[in-house]
């Protein structure tokens, strides 16, 4: 059973970034032993590395990830939004985005100020994407928009995580 959207939508993901969608594949995300569930605290220096993804879906079908930071610079003026972290095509299913083609390269949260949200978009793709070409800037990259180019339609699975800067010294 997929997840529900209600935490989506409270967290403003359905909106900001994804128009509303049923839930039809699993996607479980980890950082390192943390399993990322929707509104969960992930601290950057747990995320410098990819997330380990398994993807469900049956082996012949394909899916693209998406993880973008709508929140880019601050959660008060959002005026990158979004900021786009990873992209990945040609997942097969019931695999990882290590089988797939990784289009851009992951790069992990760095919030520079305020509580940022990151968001995992999964879509099933129709076919084999071909060439996918690199956005020429990570900043104002906009998912809607990329799903529409490369009709994706709507996702199949959806997740975020909260991050927010680290202080520089521990010692209190």
């Amino acid at each position: 059973m997929a997840a529900s959207v209600d935490p989506l939508v409270v967290g403003r993901v359905i909106g900001d970034v994804v128009d509303m969608f049923v839930p039809t594949v699993n996607m479980s995300v980890y950082f390192g032993s943390k399993h990322v569930t929707n509104g969960c605290d992930i601290k950057p220096s747990m995320a410098i590395n990819p997330p380990k993804i398994t993807v469900s879906g049956q082996p012949g079908e394909l899916y693209t990830l998406v993880m973008t930071d709508p929140d880019a610079p601050s959660p008060s003026e959002p005026s990158m939004r979004e900021w786009v972290h990873w992209i990945v095509a040609d997942i097969p299913g019931g695999t990882s985005p290590v089988r797939g083609k990784e289009i851009l390269a992951y790069v992990g949260p760095r919030p520079p100020v305020g509580i940022h949200r990151y968001i995992l978009v999964l879509f099933q793709q129709k076919g084999p994407m071909g060439l996918v070409e690199q956005p020429s800037s990570r900043a104002h990259f906009n998912t809607r928009f990329f799903a529409a180019q490369l009709d994706l339609g709507l996702p199949v699975s959806t997740v975020y995580f909260n991050s927010q800067k680290e202080p520089a010294n521990r010692r209190r």
